[in-house]
């Protein structure tokens, strides 16, 4: 006789009333009735809101946290149920961070030891009329990854922690841009579900192109659970699902005796999804009704593939520049993270011209706020598996782990048109060939099955719609060298290690993955963060420097590029060293994109940073552009004129021919023509195209006095025909006329939204050669922020900057320095 129960669906997020606890001796006096604790959120930041510790971004304070990851913890609450007519009731926690047992009502329901995957247990039975306590115990990261290198053996990784032995942001344990700290806690959504009848257990979505017809298809597979009733049917009893998207309508029925059922079905409706810069992105919501629940999510439908030697990525049969950033976990504490904050991030990444974010594989799949945002705003995603430079051990737990964790990301990714492909490591076949591992792994499992077995098979029977590429950098084939410029793709990082900036033109590699340089945060950023002066040689300063002797290669860096700041002079290190990173970026970007189709990609490291930390970013922990943002828009331009072995070559990567003429100068300092030509202009969409330049202009008769102007409608080259430290700069003379305007259409579109009314005009005039001329506004109030930087002017020309964000007390300000910077002035 069955039993008569409530049809249907209920979710109740579980997120109020949480405390967090230990048992430990721990060096803060905790309440005895808790910490009030935020869920999502983790123990730093419960502990940070409770004043019970300090910021660890500010100063050194990170040092004196270490003891939270050492700490097993406990999070507690209450919540009343009564019996709600339901059969079936399930605890399902989409995070947990990441070694917890689960506690209902006293009786353990389960465990989790994977930061990187979702967990549903079932409770019925255990649930009670009226109050129910619910813990989550989580044990210390440290000593649950300790115990599982004791118990495998230890692997050799970069750093000397334990991340290859726990399923967790390996970049919590510290990087060379991040700080150490180590998180546990409840970081995404916990809810309780109720349920009777048949419940949609899974959805995987496949939105691409018929290579036949063109024509949008879409494949949905769904899975669903039956509840004990509703598992008793005949074999004649049918579940029938509805699909809609975009104005086509579909059935998808699920027989009894089967947990799920798959169609593929043309969607002629639907207009094709393309990357920013190529045209529009169509997304149409997808819904699945079955048994009274809606399943609803957005998709876009295109075509990708990848041709694998010259690594060429095409979306719907046209192949891309990769005009890319290296994405790294926005904060240490990714529950913080809003929609709002990374949509601030994702607007500076395509301000820059970006196209392409690739999402690093020392940290997370990210948020499903991330994916919509670059679906929304035609920012083509690479992303990389959570694996990053270390030999990752293949035994049991981890192996499984690592499978489910896949292929929960798989699915839950596969909707979103911008994800375009799926990396297996970052730099582990790199170390594995050449950083010396072979001799200490002696035999041992280094994560090779995972990247030439256990990933791409998942990939192929999970998301056949995009391609899989084992790790980066690798060349294709485990026979050749990992970092082999003829093939796949590289890592340049002598370049910042060992040489100077100018041995990026030494090659032209097929896809540039990883290369940078170091430059500090804005001011105002470093202001907040460090206490007392602020001193090149400070110990606080160089606690925000994770780099393996980083300041003295910020130093070294400089070369002869731009002279040595002195001692004591933070003002100039701070200006010179930001230079240097634009310049070295910017170099390196412009020569490889001027052998286009031959190199087909730069994604340089990196866009972002988690806290405020001298690094590779352009973009600063606290969201300040750094003079790298505005280098890397030029360098990241539709069109570009680069210099190169005696020719200039004009860079077209638009959809437009680009037609007219050239105009090339040599020029003195002051301005006086030497040697002048023009050159006709035709430069086919998408190409570059090559003009070479006679010796008039390409030889200079006093290097360290003169200079090469280059001129294409509003695209212009200004280059030097010596080092800085070599060339005779006059003392910098120029007019500034600073005006109040009120902000309008030409307002800068990466200002944040709530910005205050005032903006200011700052016109400069030069009466000589002004060389990266650029505006610090935040020195005079952090909020402030300018459109334009490292500008270069001759005599007599003119530049216009709009400053807005912040009511200034001296506007005056922004006409003299520390605020006005030029190259010149460090030499008069």
């Amino acid at each position: 006789m069955r039993t008569a129960h409530r049809p249907g669906h209920r979710r109740v997020t579980l997120h109020d009333g949480w405390t967090l606890h230990t048992a430990a001796d721990v060096p803060v006096a905790l309440p005895d009735e808790g910490v009030p604790a935020t869920v999502p959120g983790c123990v730093h930041t419960d502990l940070l809101t409770a004043g019970l510790i300090d910021d660890p971004y500010l100063d050194d304070n990170e040092t004196r946290l270490t003891w939270i990851g050492r700490t097993d913890w406990s999070y507690r609450t209450a919540f009343d149920w009564s019996d709600d007519g339901f059969e079936r009731s399930d605890l399902v926690f989409e995070g947990l961070d990441t070694v917890a047992t689960v506690v209902l009502n006293g009786t353990e329901v389960g465990s989790t030891a994977n930061q990187h995957r979702g967990h549903r247990f079932a409770v019925e039975g255990l649930l009670r009329e009226g109050a129910n306590m619910l813990e989550v115990r989580f044990t210390a990261p440290y000593t649950y990854a300790e115990a599982l290198r004791d118990q495998l053996g230890d692997r050799p990784g970069a750093y000397e922690e334990p991340y290859q032995f726990i399923r967790k942001m390996a970049c919590n344990f510290g990087w060379d841009w991040g700080p150490t700290l180590v998180t546990s806690g409840i970081w995404r959504p916990v809810a309780l579900e109720s349920w009777s009848g048949v419940r949609i257990a899974s959805v995987r979505l496949l939105a691409d192109v018929d290579a036949e017809t063109g024509v949008p298809r879409m494949g949905v597979a769904l899975g669903v659970e039956r509840s004990g009733a509703a598992s008793d049917l005949t074999a004649d009893d049918v579940v029938e699902a509805v699909v809609e998207v975009a104005g086509t309508r579909t059935l998808l029925p699920v027989p009894a005796g089967l947990d799920r059922s798959e169609v593929r079905f043309p969607v002629p409706g639907a207009k094709l999804w393309w990357p920013r810069g190529r045209g529009d992105q169509p997304l149409y919501e997808v819904t699945i009704e079955l048994a009274g629940q809606t399943w609803r999510t957005r998709t876009g439908f295109r075509a990708v593939a990848l041709q694998e030697d010259a690594f060429r990525i095409s979306v719907n049969g046209e192949e891309l520049f990769v005009r890319g950033v290296n994405w790294i976990p926005e904060d240490c504490f990714p529950a913080r993270l809003t929609r709002a904050w990374l949509a601030e991030r994702f607007d500076q990444a395509v301000a820059a011209g970006v196209n392409l974010l690739r999402v690093w594989g020392g940290g997370l799949y990210e948020s499903d706020d991330f994916y919509e945002l670059a679906d929304e705003k035609g920012l083509i995603v690479w992303q990389d598996f959570p694996f990053a430079c270390a030999a990752y051990p293949e035994e049991q737990p981890l192996h499984d782990e690592v499978a489910a964790e896949a292929r929960e990301q798989i699915v839950r990714l596969a909707p979103h048109p911008s994800l375009v492909l799926w990396c297996g490591n970052n730099e582990n076949l790199e170390g594995y060939a050449d950083w010396g591992w072979q001799e200490p792994l002696d035999g041992a499992t280094w994560g090779a099955g995972y990247y030439h077995e256990l990933l791409p098979s998942l990939v192929a029977e999970l998301d056949p719609t995009r391609p899989y590429w084992p790790g980066t950098p690798y060349s294709g084939s485990p026979e050749l060298p990992p970092n082999d410029p003829e093939h796949g793709t590289v890592h340049s990082w002598k370049v910042w290690n060992r040489v100077d900036y100018t041995h990026y033109a030494d090659s032209a590699p097929r896809f540039v993955a990883e290369f940078g340089f170091q430059g500090p945060p804005a001011y105002a950023t470093l202001r907040r963060a460090i206490s007392g002066e602020l001193t090149p040689d400070s110990a606080v300063l160089a606690h925000h420097q994770k780099a393996e002797d980083g300041q003295g290669k910020l130093l070294r860096g400089l070369g002869d590029h731009l002279p040595k700041p002195g001692k004591d002079a933070f003002d100039d290190w701070h200006w010179l060293t930001q230079l240097n990173q634009a310049r070295a970026v910017e170099f390196g970007v412009r020569h490889f994109r001027s052998h286009m189709p031959h190199t087909m990609g730069t994604i340089v490291w990196q866009l972002n940073d988690c806290w405020p930390v001298i690094s590779w970013s352009a973009v600063d922990g606290d969201g300040r552009r750094k003079p790298l943002w505005y280098a890397l828009r030029r360098a990241y331009a539709d069109r570009l004129l680069v210099v190169r072995d005696g020719a200039v070559h004009a860079v077209n990567d638009s959809a437009s021919p680009w037609e007219g003429v050239l105009h090339a100068s040599r020029r003195t300092l002051d301005g006086s023509e030497l040697a002048a030509e023009t050159f006709q202009l035709q430069a086919a969409p998408r190409t570059v195209q090559r003009l070479a330049l006679p010796q008039a202009l390409t030889a200079a008769g006093d290097p360290a006095g003169e200079l090469l102007v280059l001129t294409a409608g509003d695209t212009r080259a200004v280059e030097f025909f010596a080092e800085d430290t070599r060339v005779a700069w006059p003392k910098p003379e120029y007019s500034v006329r600073v005006t109040r305007a009120e902000p309008g259409p030409g307002q800068d579109p990466t200002a944040s939204a709530s910005a205050p009314v005032p903006a200011y005009t700052v016109e400069v005039e030069a009466h000589t050669v002004l060389r990266d001329l650029a505006l610090f506004p935040d020195r005079l109030d952090p909020a402030a922020e300018v459109d334009e930087a490292l500008v270069t002017l001759l005599p007599g020309e003119r530049a216009e900057f709009r400053v807005t964000g912040a009511e200034l007390h001296d506007p005056a300000a922004l006409g003299r320095a520390p605020v006005l910077r030029s190259v010149g002035d460090l030499e008069s």
